[in-house]
């Protein structure tokens, strides 16, 4: 045992005599040497646990994200649903706004009501509304929304009436040009009823003149004859003309102002 110690001894002591007798040159060369051939083990491990860390990275977040997203996809449907929400009340509130505002501008005695339903006979030419004989309507009694004219009342139950529409045949009204800017009526006619099938927003105003003025985008009102709706209500703007009966008169057709397919107040005006 202790000639192995002494032999060592003597190993050391040679190695010491043999490292002070190089030249500052040869120990360089000889420094790294022995530095590279420890660095090949130092540097696969190094690289081995830097492989370790980003396939950890890899494989940790994917379940975070899948996660993450789920959480946003549910957060994204609640927001959908929030604004949803936001938008009908919004809509809602603008709607209740302009009515209270129609309901100042109009010296006229009305009774609001709520759409209930529609006639399935003919669902775009009627409507059905909460109010009714026990609430004073009669028939003929005129129909407003604050954009313009509805309808005449035509039939009345005891808690609720029927309306018909504008662009229903059996709802003519006398109707005159009108061009707000330079306060002219230009023409005088009657809306007779629908311009179109697939459009139950077109109607048609025939009686005008054979020489008549009307144009594009001239508005059309009540006249106020016939005894049923008073002057002045908008009905809709005039989108073109032409003539009929070889030219002896003339037909325009109109864009109603009210929205029909989408009502759910009306005014009813009261005698």
């Amino acid at each position: 045992m202790k000639r192995s110690h002494y032999i060592s001894l003597g190993v050391v002591l040679l190695l010491t005599v043999f490292f002070l007798n190089l030249s500052p040159r040869s120990a360089t060369q000889l420094k790294l040497a022995i530095g590279s051939i420890f660095l090949v083990p130092f540097g696969l491990a190094s690289s081995g646990q830097q492989l370790s860390e980003k396939a950890g990275n890899v494989i940790v977040p994917r379940k975070s994200l899948v996660e993450q997203n789920e959480q946003l996809r549910r957060e994204n449907a609640e927001l959908k649903v929030r604004l949803q929400r936001e938008t009908e009340l919004e809509r809602e509130n603008e709607r209740q706004r302009a009515m209270l505002e129609f309901q100042k501008q109009a010296p006229l005695k009305k009774k609001p009501a709520h759409v209930i339903g529609r006639d399935p006979a003919n669902w775009w030419r009627n409507i059905q509304i909460d109010l009714g004989k026990r609430d004073g309507l009669r028939v003929d009694l005129p129909v407003l929304a604050w954009e313009g004219l509805v309808g005449r009342v035509s039939e009345v139950r005891e808690t609720s009436s029927r309306v018909v529409l504008i662009g229903d045949p059996s709802c003519r009204v006398a109707s005159l040009v009108y061009v707000p800017q330079n306060r002219e009526t230009v023409d005088t006619g009657v809306i007779t009823g629908g311009s179109s099938v697939l459009d139950e927003s077109i109607v048609e105003l025939g009686y005008l003149s054979r020489a008549s003025g009307v144009k594009p985008g001239q508005l059309v009102i009540t006249s106020g004859l016939g005894g049923i709706f008073p002057k002045g209500i908008l009905i809709g703007q005039v989108i073109d003309t032409r003539p009929v009966d070889f030219g002896l008169v003339t037909v325009a057709r109109v864009k109603l102002a009210v929205r029909m397919n989408l009502l759910e107040e009306v005014w009813v005006m009261m005698p």
